[in-house]
């Protein structure tokens, strides 16, 4: 088993992370800002013993050097990078967005070349936001893979938080890939590319006013904000939340993974099925949820593009969760903390 170094663990896909991390038995050290978030973790985990889970307090990953103490574990074998953003309620993009992923990013795997010499391989969260070209449109007909990079530009990531985000995953993948050509660190690396991940949040984190953004919309279904009309889907890909984690956790395990990029999603979904789902499964919200005379939420009349994650199955080899499962796990997660 390996000794692992986790950022952000205590976000979304990290606490998933940590959680498969621990099943399959490494040992994990996870960066999280506060010693509160740490105590959380801690108190949630009482029989895993704490010399198979501990902590590095990181503050502000946007800081030149933050990760340098933080990577000075003896016998550190692998690290998952997942500490990024991801929010809308933006005021400063390069600040609020661009900073904090790429500075985060590139700074550790500098502190890793330079104070982790035991580290084999690097696991990086990125996006699909990183692959999709979005001036392009709905693309039917196109299936985007692996080998696509959105082709956003420095001048137009601080036009709206849309472009920030996408922009921030895109550049901070860049320049990971980057860095490990120019440099050549005694790591190789994967990164993971997933679309919208949906699925039960870890109940010990998250309340429904923090919410990760793919789940918002959810959490504003059930809360009857959809009533009326359904918002457009907007991203038309999902992937289950524990299937991204354990591709993360394959990453490390596998010797295949790495110098790869993953483009992993289960499939298509739209905000009708996700209403249709909810009504099925869930009769007490039957008063917040949209009639089926309420339009919207549908997939677009022209079609959409095309995705190929083959590479994904062949060396992950992960079988997905369907939508159904996904949004069912998510319900019962947000009923748990009020909603």
């Amino acid at each position: 088993m390996s000794k692992v170094l986790l950022t952000g663990g205590s976000g979304f896909i990290a606490a998933h992370v940590l959680d498969i991390l621990l099943e399959h038995g490494h040992t994990v050290i996870t960066t999280v800002r506060s010693q509160e978030k740490a105590d959380k973790i801690k108190d949630a985990h009482p029989k895993t013993p704490g010399s198979q889970l501990s902590f590095r307090i990181v503050p502000d990953i946007a800081v030149e050097g933050a990760f340098d103490e933080a990577v000075k574990i003896p016998g550190l074998d692998a690290v998952i990078h997942t500490a990024s953003p991801f929010h809308f309620n933006v005021t400063d993009t390069k600040k609020d967005l661009l900073d904090p992923a790429i500075i985060g990013t590139t700074g550790v795997l500098k502190a890793i070349k330079k104070n982790a010499p035991s580290v084999k391989h690097v696991v990086i969260t990125s996006s699909f936001a990183a692959i999709i070209d979005g001036k392009k449109g709905l693309r039917p007909g196109y299936k985007y893979s692996e080998k696509d990079w959105n082709p956003i530009t420095e001048e137009e990531a601080p036009l709206n938080p849309g472009n920030g985000y996408r922009a921030s995953k895109t550049f901070a993948e860049k320049a990971a890939w980057d860095f490990v050509e120019k440099e050549k660190p005694n790591f190789t690396l994967s990164t993971m590319n997933p679309p919208l991940v949906l699925g039960p949040i870890v109940h010990y984190l998250n309340g429904l006013d923090a919410l990760n953004t793919s789940n918002q919309r959810v959490r504003d279904l059930l809360q009857g904000k959809w009533k009326e009309g359904i918002p457009e889907t907007g991203a038309y890909l999902f992937i289950d939340v524990r299937d991204i984690a354990l591709a993360h956790v394959k990453a490390i395990e596998l010797p295949e993974a790495a110098g790869k990029r993953f483009f992993v999603t289960n499939g298509f979904f739209s905000n009708r099925e996700i209403a249709d789902i909810v009504a099925k499964n869930f009769p007490e919200y039957e008063k917040n949820l949209p009639g089926k005379e309420v339009k919207g939420g549908a997939y677009p009349e022209g079609g959409l593009y095309g995705f190929d994650d083959s590479k994904t199955m062949e060396i992950l080899g992960i079988k997905y969760r369907g939508l159904e499962e996904s949004i069912v796990d998510t319900v019962k997660s947000l009923k748990a903390v009020g909603a």
